[in-house]
């Protein structure tokens, strides 16, 4: 007798985390903090231990684990699988999920600071875009979407945890919920340490997306109705009316 029951699709599982809380502007001179060397702050330090006992309680066990390479994503990292009780996993550094690249913000027009800052959010970005003067979402697309397929073609894991940066969160949920596509859509919100959960099976538009932006802290975000990016540049203006 033949079997002509449908088979279910056999998907892998990527918890994608964005790093916790930083502080991009001293807190002492205002000045900015170069994104490559910021550290976790303390709410930091707290969201991604809260994130850590959140995979434990659920059970969840990783086989892959896999960093920007920043500091804040190392950091993060270590905190989640210390708290996981998942620390004999090593780390893997991905360079290509690094941080969309800003340019120098002084070189920014004062009647180009709004876009320079909040563009981002505005679905669809177009790919000529560019980041505070620097990267633009075309050249951002290149590096993240090449690492998903180099991800994809290796057969090596089932569970991930991949702890990234929100715009390239959002590049990668972008492919995802658009059935693979090459696209970045801008509502995406992804809170310090926040938790993504998604299935990607084998063929190139086989994505789910289970769970977006579950903060272990603040689940239902109840106080937060601004971006990363707007608080960013409430911060910047400050500093620069502190320059005078």
């Amino acid at each position: 007798m033949l079997d002509t029951l449908p088979r279910s699709p056999q998907r892998r599982r990527l918890y994608l985390m964005r790093h916790g809380a930083v502080t991009y502007f001293d807190g002492a001179t205002g000045r900015p903090v170069l994104p490559e060397q910021v550290s976790l702050n303390e709410d930091g330090v707290t969201q991604a231990r809260a994130a850590g006992d959140a995979f434990r309680s659920a059970g969840v066990r990783f086989d892959r684990v896999i960093v920007s390479g920043l500091p804040r994503t190392v950091q993060t990292a270590e905190l989640v699988l210390r708290h996981a009780d998942q620390t004999a996993l090593s780390t893997q550094v991905w360079p290509e999920w690094q941080e969309i690249r800003g340019g120098r913000l002084g070189e920014i027009p004062p009647d180009e600071l709004v876009q320079a800052f909040t563009g981002l959010q505005r679905s669809p970005v177009a790919e000529s875009q560019r980041f505070l003067n620097g990267e633009s979402i075309a050249e951002l697309l290149d590096r993240v979407l090449g690492g998903i397929a180099r991800l994809r073609a290796d057969p090596d894991w089932d569970c991930a945890l991949l702890v990234l940066h929100g715009v390239v969160n959002a590049a990668i949920l972008s492919h995802a919920v658009s059935g693979g596509q090459r696209l970045m859509l801008g509502s995406w919100v992804q809170s310090p340490a926040c938790i993504n959960v998604l299935d990607v099976g084998e063929g190139p538009g086989d994505w789910l997306l289970r769970v977006a932006n579950y903060a272990a802290l603040q689940p239902l975000h109840a106080d937060e109705r601004s971006t990363t990016m707007e608080a960013l540049f409430a911060q910047y203006l400050r500093y620069r009316s502190q320059r005078g």
